[in-house]
């Protein structure tokens, strides 16, 4: 999986996305999701490494099927808010009120 991280305003935003989904566009449903590589593009991690981001996370997007199952399967994600956009997976994480 690709991670990065960034500091804004908000806290940590954290973006992770399956290796082959980067540059690929989905639609679905009246929904177009286009994984960039300026937005998504980061280091080559495994899945402990993905999780940890993840747990440090404020924000998260999450793109593609082994990245979005990982992420439900460690608590971040309830799957009833994961939507599918054409043939991948993807969902958001916002933690709110943490100091």
């Amino acid at each position: 999986m690709l991670v990065t991280e960034r500091e804004t305003p908000e806290g940590l935003l954290v973006a992770v996305c399956d290796e082959d989904v980067l540059g690929e566009t989905f639609e679905g449903e009246g929904v177009s999701l286009t994984v960039t590589e300026e937005f998504y593009g980061g280091d080559a991690v495994d899945e402990s490494a993905t999780v940890e981001s993840l747990a440090r996370a404020d924000v998260a997007n999450i793109v593609g099927r082994q990245a979005v199952e990982l992420a439900i399967e460690e608590g971040f994600v309830d799957e009833a808010n994961v939507l599918e956009v054409g043939s991948t997976l993807h969902a958001q994480l916002l933690r709110m009120g943490r100091s």
